[in-house]
């Protein structure tokens, strides 16, 4: 008789585990993007301005938690090898520093979209020559699961 009442719990606590899905699905998605692009920067050349081109590789981190129609997350950037050249004097900028922030909301019509606008400092040649550049970031989660991450609106402001 306990072999049968054994084998019936084992059999219960299987089906039970097959059928009852976690109430916290976490998902996690790592992004790199390649970003190239101009910008005018102001105070180049002596305050002049002129235009700078860059490039290097955006790299993105996002985690998300998502609890039925909700979700929370966090996300954490920052450039690898990213930098740019003035055309006019060919001042060097080297862009520095990672950011990051939470978020939380819930699905509408079955995605969770947040945009972010981003300032990532960049050290140029010279005084006065420091700027932040500024992004627009996208991301973009499923209810399946899926992330997406979009980056645009780059542009260059004087420090």
């Amino acid at each position: 008789m306990k072999t049968i009442v054994r084998r019936a719990v084992l059999l219960l606590s299987v089906v039970l585990a097959i059928f009852i899905a976690p109430a916290n699905a976490a998902v996690t998605a790592n992004d790199k993007t390649a970003v190239v692009g101009t910008a005018f920067v102001p105070c180049a050349a002596g305050g002049a301005g002129e235009t700078v081109d860059f490039k290097g590789i955006l790299h993105t981190v996002v985690s998300a938690t998502m609890n039925g129609n909700e979700l929370s997350g966090y996300f954490h950037e920052n450039f690898e090898s990213a930098s740019g050249t003035g055309e006019t004097t060919g001042d060097k900028y080297q862009f520095t520093g990672s950011l990051g922030s939470s978020f939380h909301g819930s699905f509408q019509n079955s995605q969770f979209t947040s945009i972010f606008v981003q300032n990532f400092g960049a050290i140029g040649q010279g005084p006065g020559n420091n700027v932040y550049l500024t992004e627009t970031l996208h991301i973009t989660i499923n209810a399946n699961g899926t992330i997406t991450v979009f980056h645009d609106n780059f542009s260059m402001v004087c420090k």
